[in-house]
C-alpha cells in the first residue's frame, strides 16, 4: 500500500516522538496491539499520526494498570467498554490500595513494637502479620455484605483479637467434629439441641447478633460453590450443614 501524502515515521522516529522504545514498538506489533499501518519496499515499519494516537491511548491505559492483553481487546471494542474497564480496574486499585495501607499499618506497628520493647519481638511481630492476613482474607467476602453489614463488622474489628481467632477456630473444628459424630441423632434430640446453641454462640460471636451481618453470612455460605480455590477448604461438609439446619428448624428457639 501506498502512503501517499499521509506524514510518517520510521521506528526509532516514531519512537522518539512517543516516548517508547524501539523494542517497545515491536513487542506491540508481535501483540497485535499496534501494527504501523504501513511498510517500506525494503520491509521497515511505518508509523502515521493514526498510529501515534492509538500509542497515546495504549500508554494511557497501562498508565492505569490496565493488563496488555486487556487493552488490546479493548480497543478493538465498541467504545462504551471503556467506562466498563476503567470501572473495573478502579476496583482493583481500590483494592490494592487497601492492601498497601495495611501493610503499611503493619510496618508501623512492627516498628512501634520493636521500639517498645528494645529488641526482636518475633512473636508480637507474627501476631501483626497475622492480624494483616486475617483482613485481606475478608476482602473477598465483601460482596455478600450489605454497607450497613460493612460497618457493623468494621466496628467490632477492635474485639478480634489473634488469640480470639485461635479460640474461635479450634472451638468450630471441636463442633464440627461432634457434629459429624452427631449426624444419626433425631435433630430434636437434646445432643442435637446442644449443638446448635453451640453453633449460635459461635456464629453470634461473629455477627454480635446484627440480622444484616447474619443475612450475608447465609448470602456467602449459600455461595459456597463459587468460593475462591484457596477458601474452599473452609466450606461446612453438606451432611453437617444440613444437619445443623434440620436442628434449627427442631429448635424451640427458631
Amino acid at each position: 500500500m501506498k502512503p501517499g501524502t499521509t506524514e510518517l515515521y520510521r521506528a526509532r522516529e516514531f519512537a522518539e516522538l512517543a516516548g517508547v522504545t524501539v523494542r517497545t514498538l515491536h513487542y506491540y506489533d508481535r501483540l497485535g496491539l499496534l501494527k504501523p499501518s504501513y511498510r517500506s519496499d525494503a520491509g521497515y515499519r511505518l508509523y502515521s499520526q493514526r498510529d501515534l494516537a492509538q500509542l497515546e491511548q495504549i500508554v494511557v491505559l497501562k498508565f492505569l494498570g490496565l493488563p496488555l492483553k486487556s487493552i488490546a481487546r479493548l480497543l478493538k471494542s465498541e467504545p462504551v467498554s471503556l467506562p466498563e474497564a476503567l470501572a473495573r480496574q478502579h476496583d482493583v486499585l481500590v483494592h490494592r490500595r487497601q492492601e498497601l495501607d495495611r501493610t503499611i499499618e503493619a510496618i508501623r506497628a512492627a516498628r512501634a513494637t520493636l521500639d517498645e520493647h528494645r529488641g526482636t519481638d518475633w512473636t508480637l511481630i507474627t501476631q501483626i502479620i497475622r492480624r494483616i492476613g486475617m483482613q485481606n482474607e475478608t476482602d473477598w467476602t465483601e460482596k455478600y455484605f450489605s454497607d450497613e453489614a460493612k460497618a457493623k463488622v468494621e466496628d467490632r474489628k477492635h474485639l478480634w483479637s489473634p488469640e480470639l481467632q485461635e479460640r474461635v477456630s479450634r472451638e468450630w473444628n471441636e463442633l464440627f467434629r461432634d457434629v459429624d459424630a452427631a449426624l444419626n441423632e433425631d435433630p430434636a434430640s437434646p445432643v442435637a439441641q446442644a449443638l446448635v446453641r453451640r453453633w449460635r454462640k459461635l456464629v453470634g460471636e461473629f455477627t454480635g447478633g446484627n440480622a444484616e451481618i447474619q443475612k450475608g453470612l447465609n448470602a456467602m455460605y449459600a455461595d459456597s460453590p463459587r468460593w475462591p480455590a484457596e477458601q474452599r477448604q473452609h466450606q461446612i461438609r453438606p451432611e453437617i450443614q444440613e444437619f445443623i439446619l434440620k436442628a434449627m428448624k427442631a429448635s424451640p428457639a427458631s
